[in-house]
């Protein structure tokens, strides 16, 4: 008798505090929206990829298709999981009323945990057991409440997959742009020839405002709706950090490349300024919420080694020889600006490497400017560009 009278308390409060949990992870999750926030949903999030990497490796040719599913599978497994641990909590509330406080409306009541479960999820889809009815008023309104719960999580399910693909439909724009624009070879020194043709920034300006605008916005959608980083595609230019990485060369090509007296205007504008920090925060955010390893930022990382400084040396000469070819006048003191390019670079390369790394995408493929920086000087002349869009 004292074991039945203690698992009245027992068991409804285990199950309340399991309805609690979910309640606060959906809070956190769908209506506070903060990147790493989520009890559940974040970590859930991170080692549902840690699984897929791992055994989308068991099928080489197929591996870039199977993590392509990772994202998309998150969003139905977040929600099962919610479910399940909703109907477990309330089917613990009610499981020690079953035969005095839930009986049934004709015959004998069942009393096992499986009725509790039955009954639970029947109320939680707000159809409700018609063959299980409470008696108490406090079960009632506890049915209540497990039926108003089933509807509200539909509801802000529903409204939080919209958003999801609604933010995801902006960052794949935005990271479709800056591919298109770099006239899809992910340099940025072609993205500057492009924008200032004959070295006439005056135009270009506009479409780089806009750049730092959308980055911004960028960094917003994945500190919102953070899942949105494990929606990889096969296609790497979707990645957020080979749109990250294309942003800050832009920048440090901008400080390290231009002259200083004809692009003073460029060099010390908002629109430069903007998108550095932008893509920073946002290289930062997302290494310090999903890198297993935390944010490779902090401490700060080791000096880059001889070989890094090399290869970074000559994409820098090779990305001067581009922008030269286009008209645009660069920095007089080549060997003094280098190592500014330098110094820009080491503060977000480890970044751009840790989660690329962890996307399961070489460098090579995220930052083919710097891997192969003679590419850029077997490019068609942009004089080729007045009779054709090739």
């Amino acid at each position: 008798m004292e074991w039945l009278h203690l698992r009245t308390i027992v068991l409804p409060a285990a199950g309340a505090l399991l309805i609690l949990l979910v309640f606060l992870d959906v809070f956190l999750t769908v209506l506070f929206a903060r990147i790493g926030t989520g009890i559940i949903s974040h970590p859930l999030a991170c080692y549902t990829w840690r699984a897929f990497r791992p055994l989308s490796g068991l099928f080489p040719k197929h591996r870039a298709a199977l993590l392509s599913l990772a994202g998309p599978l998150m969003l139905p497994i977040l929600v099962g999981v919610w479910i399940v641990l909703l109907v477990l909590g309330f089917a613990l509330v009610f499981y020690p009323f079953l035969g005095t406080g839930i009986t049934a409306t004709s015959g004998p009541t069942p009393t096992n945990f499986g009725i509790a479960v039955y009954f639970a999820g029947d109320s939680l889809t707000t159809v409700g057991a018609p063959d299980l009815a409470p008696r108490y008023t406090f079960l009632r309104f506890t049915h209540l409440i497990c039926s108003f719960t089933g509807l509200s999580i539909l509801t802000l399910t529903l409204t939080y997959f919209l958003q999801i693909y609604n933010a995801l439909q902006r960052r794949n724009t935005f990271a479709l742009k800056i591919h298109v624009a770099s006239a899809e070879s992910a340099d940025a020194a072609e993205l500057l020839a492009g924008l200032g043709p004959e070295g006439n920034f005056d135009r270009g300006y506009p479409q780089l405002a806009e750049f730092a605008a959308e980055m911004t916005s960028f960094q917003e959608s994945h500190h919102f709706y953070p899942v949105i980083f494990y929606f990889r595609f096969e296609d790497p230019h979707y990645d957020a950090s080979r749109a990250a990485l294309v942003m800050l060369d832009t920048v440090s090509l901008i400080k390290a490349g231009l002259d200083d007296r004809r692009y003073a205007w460029l060099k010390e504008s908002a629109a430069v300024s903007q998108i550095w920090r932008a893509s920073l925060r946002l290289t930062a955010e997302l290494a310090a919420a999903f890198l297993p390893l935390g944010d490779p930022g902090s401490p700060p990382p080791d000096p880059p080694t001889p070989h890094d400084v090399e290869r970074w040396r000559a994409r820098y000469y090779a990305a001067l020889r581009r922008m030269r070819q286009a008209g645009i006048q660069t920095i007089a003191n080549e060997e003094e600006a280098v190592d500014t390019y330098l110094d820009l670079r080491s503060r977000w390369n480890h970044y751009i490497v840790a989660l690329a790394s962890h996307m399961v995408f070489p460098m090579e493929v995220v930052d083919p400017a710097t891997a192969n920086p003679a590419a850029s000087d077997r490019r068609r002349t942009f004089t080729a560009r007045l009779r054709d869009v090739g």
